[in-house]
């Protein structure tokens, strides 16, 4: 009778610990199929097949057919315009073609280095032997600034470019077959390639030479050179591709999750870090974050908190200026009720030295609350603010809590050697858990109140000097617009908006944000400047000190 009441009273012990037993096992199994997904994704978006997933390559594309295959796979509702697809152009203006040259005495010259053919310039293809000190008909002339750059040195309303078209129409009708400027004084010039120029080509080619490709070739005013020219622009335009799924629980409140799944091809666009035409497989950068994305999109069709949709976006275009996630924010594809976005870009190098950055701490106090309570063996960091170079700042410009999910930056950001094999999969897997603990702790909290933060500038290049203004990548005008100002920064200070057009600082003119950036590294703290905007048909100049 013992025995029997001992038996009787070890079953409940035996069954807890058989359930228990099981439970473990099932949340191994769980975690196994997870890592296997995670490295199953990454493994195909960063194959070589896809050539780096550059936006509007077939790379991208075939990167885009396999995530929607993934979300048709676990029945994810389609919400872009075509199906689960959002399509936006990319402008990037005019491009000179590589079949451009040019040719002195049978040695070419490096285009940007020591040449550059102007945006309004002739497409043609030029040869002679003229002598530079000589204007002769049918020959390409030559023309020194030196005197009228000297001369408008103070006038503000100078613009030589206008003054260049001037005397091309002057030597054109004299016979000139093209027209070669350069500058021999230390006036800057501010003569750069306008990618961004509508204006009407004007009847010859025309070139500016560089001071570099000036000393190397037109030194001498009294050679004879042989010239052999050839000049050929097109209109650049590129075809992003936007990815949209939604889980509906008919909620009042919508939670946004991205991840850009673009990346930069053969590494030839101008964020590449190393250099060569090599497939830049972009494994971390974003193959870890779209996988992540994936995973935890299957996670929630399965068993998603009831209080909220769900809206998985897919980016195109991040790599070129967070341009997709933009154009889906000003064009959405659906109507909800946004209530926070979750970014996860570069998730795949966890480890003791690369913690988990979790950006966007600051923009909710809710966040908070939610990470006092979280259970993981994670080690991880905040950022208060809820900007920075990746999509989660477009949403969070649009007054929405947000949160960024950053393993961080390597030795491999931006170059060919980021590779599936560096992926820290079990630590990517942790991370997803994560995400999906935080969407179960908010799920209660109802629509998450926001907090507006410090904001970072766009761009991972330093500089000694800052104006604290977010450029907007996507204008196609002339001039370098922005997107929003950092609180307590310059831009601020002086009542910079977002909309306004940044046109010069001290002697140096922007065409767009490339030339502002490679401007602001002429500056030092402390440097007194005047810096010219428009802000609608208005300019402006304001008198700052960096």
């Amino acid at each position: 009778m013992k025995k029997m009441l001992l038996v009787l009273l070890l079953i409940p012990a035996l069954t807890y610990a058989q359930s228990k037993k099981k439970k473990r096992q099932a949340e191994e199994k769980a975690n196994a199929e997870l890592v296997a997904n995670i490295k199953s994704h990454v493994q195909y978006l960063a194959d070589d097949n896809l050539e780096g997933r550059m936006t509007g390559s077939r790379g991208e594309q075939l990167a885009l057919e396999y995530i929607i295959a993934q979300y048709k796979q676990m029945g994810l509702e389609p919400q872009g315009v075509n199906g689960y697809v959002q399509d936006f152009i990319i402008d990037q203006g005019k491009q000179i073609d590589g079949v451009t040259r040019l040719k002195v005495d049978e040695k070419p010259l490096t285009l940007d280095s020591e040449y550059i053919p102007l945006a309004f310039s002739a497409a043609k293809t030029v040869s002679g032997t003229p002598a530079m000190a000589l204007s002769e008909p049918k020959q390409p002339w030559f023309k020194d600034l030196k005197e009228i750059l000297e001369e408008n040195k103070t006038n503000t309303h100078f613009d030589v470019e206008e003054e260049i078209k001037k005397i091309v129409n002057t030597v054109a009708a004299k016979g000139a077959t093209a027209l070669f400027v350069y500058n021999t004084s230390s006036v800057t010039d501010n003569i750069q390639f306008n990618k961004n120029d509508k204006t009407a080509a004007v009847k010859i080619p025309v070139i500016y030479i560089t001071k570099k490709g000036f000393q190397k070739y037109f030194s001498d005013n009294g050679a004879t050179l042989s010239i052999d020219l050839n000049i050929s622009f097109s209109d650049k335009k590129i075809n992003g591709k936007n990815i949209t799924g939604f889980i509906n629980n008919h909620a009042a409140n919508t939670v946004i999750l991205g991840a850009h799944y673009d990346h930069l091809g053969y590494g030839i666009e101008a964020k590449a870090l190393d250099t060569g035409h090599i497939i830049h497989n972009g494994a971390d950068d974003n193959a870890s974050g779209t996988a992540a994305l994936i995973e935890l999109a299957r996670m929630l069709k399965k068993s998603a908190p009831a209080n909220n949709n769900y809206l998985i976006l897919n980016f195109s275009g991040e790599e070129l200026g967070t341009l997709g996630s933009k154009y889906w924010a000003d064009n959405p594809t659906i109507a909800v009720t946004s209530n926070y976005m979750i970014n996860m870009d570069m998730v795949g190098r966890y480890d003791t030295s690369h913690k988990l950055t979790i950006g966007g701490y600051g923009t909710s106090p809710v966040w908070g609350e939610v990470f006092a309570k979280e259970k993981t063996n994670l080690l991880y960091k905040f950022d208060s603010s809820g900007s920075g170079p990746s999509d989660h700042a477009v949403f969070y410009r649009k007054d929405m809590p947000v949160l960024f999910m950053f393993t961080g930056s390597h030795s491999d950001y931006h170059k060919a050697t980021d590779d599936w094999d560096k992926i820290n999969y079990e630590g990517e897997k942790d991370i997803v858990k994560l995400v999906y603990q935080i969407i179960q702790s908010t799920d209660s909290k109802g629509k998450l109140p926001f907090t507006k933060t410090r904001e970072e500038q766009q761009g991972r290049r330093t500089f000694t000097v800052s104006l604290g203004v977010i450029p907007d990548y996507g204008y196609s005008g002339t001039g370098m617009r922005i997107d929003g100002v950092s609180p307590g920064k310059t831009g601020e200070k002086i009542g910079l908006q977002a909309g306004d057009v940044l046109l010069q600082l001290g002697d140096f003119k922007f065409v767009d944000v490339r030339s502002y950036m490679t401007a602001l590294a002429n500056f030092k703290k402390g440097d007194k400047v005047k810096l010219r905007i428009k802000r609608g048909n208005e300019e402006k100049v304001y008198d700052i000190e960096l």
